[in-house]
Parts: C-alpha cells; structure tokens; sequence
C-alpha cells in the first residue's frame, strides 16, 4: 500500500494545525458558524442531529493493521468505542467532541490518515473494488490509479471549493464492484483493438434526489492523459456547474441539461489547452506509483491437497461450509482467498464495528492477510491474500469476534444509511427497519434459497444507503411528521446499472418488514429454476409484486 513522503506528512501535519487554529478562534468566538462552515466541512466535520460526526478517509477502502489499531484507541479515548464504514469505504464517528477533533486529527496523522476533503464541495474520497489486485476478472490493479487521483486532487486549488461535492471511482475488472456508473466521473480500466490499457471514462452519474447512470463521454483514454482530462472534466463543470441552487448543483444535472454528447463536445475543446501541459503522466511516475502496490511473497502451495483438506472440514462442520459458499472468493493467485468479514449481524446496525473487534481485525489481518484491511461498498471488511490453508482458523477466530456471520450477498447483508437516529437530514430512522428485516429472515436455509439479493435503505432522498440501486430499495419519507417508507424495485449498481421503480404508495414501518416477505413470495412462486429475484423481476414486471403488496385484506 501507498506510503507518504515527507511532502505527504509535512501536508497532512500542517493541515492539522491549520485546523486546531481555526477551531480555537471559533470556540473563542472570533469566527462566525457561517465562516467556519466550509473549514470544518473540507476537514470531514459535520453536525448532526445528537453530536458532530467525524468522516475519516480511508484511499481507495486500503488500510493497514496499525492504522486499523489507531482508529480503535481513537474510537475508544474520543468516542463511544465503536465506528461506521460508509459506502465510500470510508470511517465515521458518530460523537466526537467538536473541541477535541483537532487532536483525533492529530492521532491519525501518526499513522498517515487524515479527514482532507471526506465532505464540503470538492473532491472526495476515490474509490475501488474491494478484491482490487487480486480478482480474478481484473483487467489491470486500478488502486495505483486511485492513488495517483488522490495526490492529484488532495487540496487541489482549483477545485476546493466546487459547486458541489465530486465523486470519482475506478474499475480495473469487468464485473463492476465500485459502482461507477453512479459516479460523478466513472473510471473503467480497458483494453483498445491494439491490446493497450486505457480508460473508458463516464460522467454525469449519481444519486440522490435526482437518480442518474453515468454517460460515456471517451470510449478509449491513453493512460498518460488520465489527470489532464480530469482537470478537462472538472473545469468545465466549475465553470457552468449550478451555483444559485444546490439541488442543481451536480455535474449530472449539467451533462443531462447539455446531453452527454455535448458535454463531451466542451470537454475534448477544454483538454485541447492542456493535454501535453505538466499533468501529463510519464512512465517513470505512474511505476513509481505501481511500485507500491506489488504482491506480497506469496508460498507454493499443492492447491488439490488443500481443497481436498478444505472441502472435509466443510462437510464436518456446517457453519464452515455456509462461511465459504457466501463469506470467501477466490483470487487469482494460486492457493489464496479473499475472505469477507460481514458487519451486518442482527440486531447490529449495518457497517458498525466496536474497537475491540477492530483491534482483533487488525490481529486477524497481521496474521492471516499481510497485514492489510480493506473496507468495501457495501459496508463490510475484507482480508484479502489468505492462504487457503488457514481458512479454517481464521473462519474460527473471526466467528468468535462475531465477524463470521455468513450472510454475504444476502437480504441480510443490506446497505443501509445511519438514517434518523443520527442524521439530521434524514426523514425517517433506517436502522430500526434493518434490524427487523434481519430478525424476521433469520432462517438461512430460507436466505440462501432466495440467493443474491440487494436490499439498500435510506433514511433521506440523499440517497447515502443507495435504496435506488437496490433489487428492492427501501427509501424514508415524511408523511406530516410521521415517518413512512417508500418501496423501490429493480435496481442494481453493476455493470448493467439499473434504477429501481417505485412499488406504489408509502408504508409505514408496522408495514414495511411484511411487504418485503410478500415480494420475497412472489419472487419465490414465480422463479425459474436458479433464477435471481432481479432477473425475475426483470422478466415479471412490477405489477404483480404490487398486487400482492397492496391486496385488500379480506
């Protein structure tokens, strides 16, 4: 994994103390809310409804097991010992002292994170596939990409204050496991006619409370062009992006307002002045960059004896098999696995994790994955680099840290937003309806019999818990100050990027959990044989799971 420079921990240090300073001269009262609003925002501090929430960035989901340590005592000396991952990869904590965030900021420095740019106007957080560098399908790594988009764009001054926040994503594979279609700039790795890797780049994607699949604007993009068709990219959007209102304010509404051929038009015209200019990558760099991301000294191993051994222990302990049909990948190097870690037990609320289990992921990781964690999309860890042999005792180790739950892939490993009960834009609470969708499915023959399925909650039109790309999204209204959930079907966030349609009116939360088990029978009465619930519902149509739901009661 990428480590800094003096020039990187000389930035990340000064911010630090530029931040204490300015937080110091609010607290005294020598700088209004309103002036403070932006410098608090661009280093990861919001104010929620109960306490300030902190945005801790994590580059492209990659940490290491001393970094992972550092957020535990973080989480345990500042907080409330516990953190939230985020869609983004990155980590959240819900109740630091506004007063006392200059010294979090501080801990992390020690360890090479910061909280530069996690929320405000500017670039955020780039982000990744989780089995990066490893994945089977994987065209070419892309996290020495994120990297390179990361110093490129950390405290960029052209771009510090945008009309609005700016999400990038990259894709190294063929199956889409970031999500950048729903980006502001999507990022795919590709190969053209003559066998060289480029980029396919799309823009205008996202969600919210106005849903968007990114548009292709450049089919092929030599690689050492990638920064300079990025400032092409957001230099015209800095320019004609909406500034008079926030809810228009995206680079989607402006290449939708536009077309996405004509956005693509003032683009190339932009990327004329400056394609050759100092931005342009050389080989040199962009090595020097991929030098930190080589493969750990991998061991030889004899992959039929393992399987064989495997396969055994499976069949003599059945929490084991269920771990490794749902909870391991393989990857493409001989004889290892990516093993995820789900955060989605019930009666916990999805994408938490206390400090001691960070503490034992961190030990898991140092022991069984050389010593790196990855944070996903959906708001899980993975341990990538396992050596099959040790898949037993690590399934044994994380099952006792209540990190085993074998839920991967299923209505029970949901998306879902911290919603109403920390939120202070949400409408309604997401966490209590995750919870009891959780314990109402709690068989797993039945789980596993529906299979692959995304469920996503949000508590707000903001749209943080993705409830538009969901197979079935449950989205938070407000009905007259009541708290009421909208049912969404359909959508998915692969590479065949979909939004969901709305089922039909509000429910309330009495309500909800039921529906979902009405859709869940109609899917499972008219499924052909392996058939997903999307690819039914694709083939069905919406009606029929709406009469059900919405059936008079006889």
């Amino acid at each position: 994994m990428y480590q800094y420079d003096q020039y990187d921990q000389k930035l990340v240090d000064e911010r630090v103390e530029q931040y204490r300073d300015q937080t110091k001269r609010f607290l005294a009262g020598d700088i209004s809310e309103e002036e403070f609003l932006p410098l608090r925002l661009q280093n990861g501090l919001y104010v929620q409804r109960l306490a300030p929430m902190l945005r801790i960035a994590v580059p492209y989901g990659l940490m290491s097991s001393n970094q992972v340590r550092k957020i535990a005592h973080i989480s345990r000396k500042f907080d409330k010992g516990y953190v939230h991952f985020t869609t983004r990869q990155n980590i959240q904590l819900n109740w630091p002292l506004l007063e006392e965030v200059p010294d979090i900021l501080a801990e992390l420095a020690t360890v090479e994170m910061h909280a530069i740019q996690t929320s405000g106007n500017c670039i955020r957080n780039t982000t990744t596939d989780q089995f990066a560098g490893v994945a089977n399908d994987e065209i070419e790594d892309p996290r020495p990409w994120c990297e390179i988009i990361r110093q490129w764009s950390t405290i960029h001054p052209e771009f510090a204050f945008l009309p609005r926040k700016f999400k990038i994503a990259v894709c190294g594979s063929e199956e889409d496991r970031a999500a950048f279609l729903l980006h502001d700039i999507g990022i795919q790795l590709v190969k053209n006619d003559q066998g060289e890797t480029g980029f396919h780049i799309y823009a205008g994607g996202g969600l919210g409370r106005t849903p968007v699949i990114a548009s292709s604007i450049r089919e092929f993009l030599p690689k050492e062009h990638l920064l300079t068709y990025l400032d092409a990219i957001l230099r015209v959007y800095n320019r004609y992006g909406n500034r008079d209102n926030k809810y228009k304010a995206r680079i989607k509404i402006l290449v939708r307002a536009w077309t996405p051929a004509v956005f693509a038009e003032r683009v190339e015209a932009e990327w004329l002045h400056i394609k050759d200019g100092p931005a342009t990558l050389n080989g040199h760099e962009i090595e020097r960059v991929k030098g930190f991301f080589s493969l750990p000294d991998y061991q030889t191993v004899d992959i039929a004896a393992v399987d064989t051994e495997v396969q055994a222990l499976a069949a003599e302990h059945k929490g084991f098999s269920r771990w490794l049909d749902r909870n391991v990948t393989e990857q493409k190097q001989t004889g290892y696995a990516c093993v995820t870690l789900s955060l989605k037990p019930a009666g916990v609320a999805p994408g938490d994790v206390t400090d001691k289990q960070l503490d034992i992921i961190a030990d898991l990781a140092d022991r069984f994955s050389f010593g790196e964690i990855r944070t996903t999309h959906n708001q899980n860890i993975v341990l990538a680099d396992v050596i099959k042999t040790k898949l037993f005792e690590l399934w044994q180790q994380a099952k006792a840290a209540g990190l085993a739950t074998p839920n991967i892939g299923t209505i029970n490993d949901m998306i879902c937003c911290p919603g109403g009960d920390y939120c202070s834009l949400a409408n309604a609470k997401s966490i209590p309806v995750a919870e009891a969708i959780q314990r109402k499915f709690d068989d797993l023959d039945y789980v596993y019999d529906l299979g692959d399925l995304e469920l996503n909650i949000s508590g707000c039109m903001n749209a943080c818990g993705h409830h538009h790309v969901g197979h079935i999204g449950i989205l938070g209204v407000d009905k007259k100050g009541e708290e009421w959930y909208q049912v969404q079907l359909g959508g998915s966030a692969n590479k065949n990027a979909a939004l969901g349609k709305v089922l039909g009116p509000s429910l309330s939360r009495d309500d909800v959990v039921d529906s979902i088990e009405k859709l869940l029978d109609v899917y499972v009465e008219n499924r052909l044989e392996q058939e997903s619930f999307l690819t039914t519902y694709q083939r069905i149509g919406l009606e029929k799971f709406k009469e059900r739901v919405y059936a008079p009661v006889s």
